[in-house]
């Protein structure tokens, strides 16, 4: 059996060697499984791409790609499952900080019951930044994909060819991989793994990749935020309706409205009218966003590849 390994790429020219070099070893001490590698270079300002071409002549089971410009993590991750051959496929970061040593905890939960893993940590190492990030990441997926609220999605996961293959039929540009795996399968659990520390540089995410991240799960799996948009418009009709009913039976009764004034009138009119552009924008989103896809935008584009041999697989 095959072991495929997806990794995205970006600004890990210092940690990617030692990330490989534990696979390797973990992989050949359990004796099980053949390899393949797939390093998805996302074109970072590094040389990140010329560490994957050494260690692709080094091994003949690792596969380097380069995009063309840098698509995210989540394109990545997309060019790297187009190229998987493995019977379980398997994706990790690139800093270190989740251990390819524990990878088997992940393989062996993939009972006949279950199509996805991800690992479960019971303490992060990340920043407080990337932990709140994180934390958003989760409530968006309970809210919009209908995830369980006792399930954790991380970066490191085992899944069956079955949902890689579901995953890959998405050809629009906004990929969002744990929406398509969700949208796949219910067979999924967790398993505790340890989280490390991170021994170099820093995470890739910035607040505007992760806010372009979040808008991808909102509108490329959902159309919840549209229904919120209507039911608040319609909660407001019927606030107005009866105000406007109360200043009636009172101008009928006493013979005169309440002047409520024109600080309370402008406070109206700056609600209504925030609530009414900010569901244009939200409807624009949407929009644009079917334009850019029907006018046929690449999800990503692959400069150029290096190493990918037919791995030799163990029985």
């Amino acid at each position: 059996m095959l072991l495929s390994f997806v990794i995205p790429c970006y600004h890990s020219a210092a940690t990617l060697p030692e990330v490989v070099s534990e696979i390797k070893a973990t992989v050949e001490r359990d004796g099980r499984y053949g390899y393949e590698i797939i390093l998805v270079n996302d074109n970072p300002p590094d040389d990140t791409y010329e560490v994957i071409r050494r260690l692709a002549r080094e091994d003949r089971n690792i596969k380097g790609i380069c995009m063309s410009r840098n698509f995210g993590q989540h394109a990545a991750l997309m060019a790297g499952y187009r190229e998987v051959q493995g019977d379980i496929v398997i994706s990790l970061d690139d800093d270190g900080q989740t251990p390819a040593d524990q990878l088997f905890r992940l393989v062996e939960a993939l009972k006949e019951d279950v199509d996805v893993v991800y690992a479960r940590y019971p303490s992060k190492k990340h920043s407080p930044f990337r932990n709140f990030g994180t934390y958003m990441n989760e409530k968006m997926a309970v809210w919009l994909l209908g995830k369980p609220k006792n399930l954790h999605i991380t970066s490191y996961f085992a899944m069956r060819p079955l949902v890689v293959e579901q995953i890959v039929q998405y050809h629009n540009p906004y990929s969002y991989v744990e929406g398509l795996v969700l949208r796949a399968t219910s067979r999924v659990i967790n398993v505790p793994v340890e989280h490390r520390a991170r021994e170099s540089g820093e995470s890739g995410y910035t607040f505007s990749k992760l806010l372009s991240l979040w808008l991808n799960g909102f509108t490329a799996f959902s159309v919840k935020p549209l229904r919120v948009g209507t039911l608040a418009g319609t909660v407001l009709m019927i606030l107005g309706f009866l105000s406007a009913m109360i200043v009636l039976v009172q101008k009928l009764r006493l013979g005169d409205a309440i002047d409520a004034g024109w600080s309370s009138l402008m406070c109206l009119l700056l609600v209504l009218g925030g609530l009414i552009l900010a569901m244009l924008g939200l409807l624009g989103e949407y929009i644009g966003r079917i334009y850019v896809s029907i006018s046929a935008a690449p999800q990503y584009v692959i400069r150029e590849r290096c190493g990918g041999n037919r791995p030799k697989e163990t029985e």
